[in-house]
């Protein structure tokens, strides 16, 4: 099996209304280009030997196994699933075709300390040369600040034109990681994605 060239955390998602939520994360989302940012990068990861990190979100999932398997890809080490036992009763059934799923554990039958256990446990046993952030809500927030706590000095991109999290994120941290432009205003995200990650 080959060594992955990079190690890549992606934290994705397609917010939803909830009364739990702020409205602010899906009026701002654009599906089409969540999905197409997603489905681009996990094209680019099968291409070029790099590895998606990634914490089970159902709505992303089932779209890396669709490109998985749309580019009859064999090289299951380009991609690594992490889920917490906490949803296992909401699992997808796409995590069953991932050969690298880690799962984490369920703290205290809590959503955030499981959720915190999950993410803790993707950022220490891995070594990332990036990360993507796209779309989302609150929770890709909190993994941004947790990613730059584990690594500081690793570029973190949100792309800011998936709208959600990803937007507020770039609108947040802006001048504070000068963040290229280009991340609110590029939908091309095949050259995108190569543009942040092939350096």
């Amino acid at each position: 099996m080959d060594k992955p060239n990079k190690i890549i955390f992606l934290s994705a998602g397609i917010p939803y209304i909830a009364e739990d939520r702020d409205s602010k994360y899906f009026e701002s989302a654009d599906i089409i280009a969540i999905r197409d940012s997603v489905r681009a990068l996990a094209t680019l990861s099968v291409l070029n030997n790099w590895q998606i990190v990634w914490g089970g979100q159902p709505s992303i999932t089932p779209l890396i196994k669709h490109v998985m398997e749309t580019l009859k890809a064999s090289k299951q080490h380009n991609v690594k699933l992490y889920q917490s036992k906490y949803f296992v009763k909401d699992f997808p059934e796409e995590n069953s075709y991932f050969e690298q799923i880690v799962l984490t554990k369920n703290i205290e039958g809590d959503k955030g300390k499981s959720l915190e256990e999950m993410r803790a446990r993707m950022l220490k046993d891995n070594t990332f040369s990036v990360a993507i952030f796209i779309g989302g809500m609150d929770g890709i927030e909190n993994e941004f600040e947790m990613f730059k706590k584990f690594y500081p000095s690793v570029p973190a991109y949100p792309i800011a034109s998936t709208g959600g999290g990803a937007l507020e994120l770039f609108k947040k941290f802006e001048k504070c990681y000068d963040f290229p432009k280009v991340l609110k205003t590029e939908y091309a995200y095949m050259d995108l994605m190569k543009k942040l990650i092939i350096k």
